[in-house]
């Protein structure tokens, strides 16, 4: 680790947290991130409530040992289930966790029908539910549990007909509802974006919540006594584990972060 810089710990069920990575990434090259991808025992969204929280629990407190400072949850499933219990296990530590983006969607949204994609573990959350709740209590949202999805992205390649053909069946519920606004409830769609976009139409917006995440991480970095420096160019190696298969995690964080990586196996 380097002196001075606080360390971001970073994880999700697979390859979706990438997304949030990137971001990260992007805006703070001098961040120093660890991110663990758990595939081994994705996806969290078709997992029960325990195995989910037990994971987050077990992937958290393998990033701390490591040095985390900062552990940034890029999960929308496993902060439903577990961030509120890796807050009280480690209240010391700024836990920071990803909701799906109703909020920003109801301020773009131009005929008030906002679609939402996500796990059905997510949609079923307390967490989720309230969200709901505050934000839009009269007008309710178009919600669709994307069985599946997950594991289809963390499986195979973006471009299979098969991914494009589940992606169609899922957008097809929301289309119909006339919804002119959609919200990626789920890290790993952004893999499948560019077919999102195609089955819903053009003129219908996509809201995800990877940027806004990243950006409060770094302020939460930034206002620690460990003294980020977002404006920093300096680039620090990434460090790269999973519970499944370090080849393939390489290689799609090597193309999804636009430069050369390598990751590692773990047992957690």
């Amino acid at each position: 680790m380097v002196t001075g810089q606080p360390r971001f710990g970073v994880f999700d069920s697979g390859i979706g947290g990438l997304s949030v990575l990137r971001e990260l990434r992007n805006e703070s090259p001098s961040a120093f991130l660890h991110y663990v991808a758990d595939s081994g025992y994705a996806p969290y969204g078709e997992r029960s409530d325990a195995h989910v929280l037990a994971r987050a629990r077990a992937v958290s407190s393998h990033l701390l040992e490591s040095g985390a400072d900062i552990i940034v949850i890029a999960c929308n499933t496993a902060t439903a289930v577990a961030a509120q219990s890796l807050r009280e296990a480690w209240p010391k530590t700024p836990i920071i966790g990803i909701e799906p983006g109703i909020k920003p969607a109801l301020t773009v949204t131009r005929n008030g029908r906002v679609g939402v994609m996500a796990t059905r573990s997510t949609l079923r959350s307390q967490k989720f539910r309230r969200l709901v709740e505050e934000l839009s209590p009269r007008e309710p949202f178009h919600l669709r549990a994307c069985d599946g999805l997950a594991s289809a992205i963390e499986k195979a390649s973006a471009n299979t007909p098969e991914l494009r053909s589940l992606v169609e069946r899922h957008c097809a519920p929301l289309k119909e509802a006339g919804v002119d606004t959609v919200v990626l409830g789920c890290t790993h769609y952004a893999f499948a974006r560019h077919h999102i976009q195609d089955a819903l139409g053009p003129s219908v917006g996509i809201i995800d919540s990877a940027a806004a995440v990243a950006r409060h991480a770094i302020c939460v970095g930034h206002g620690t006594l460990l003294g980020l420096n977002p404006e920093s160019k300096t680039a620090l190696p990434l460090l790269l584990q999973t519970t499944g298969n370090a080849e393939r995690l390489a290689r799609i964080a090597t193309a999804w972060l636009s430069e050369a990586v390598t990751a590692s196996c773990i047992t957690v």
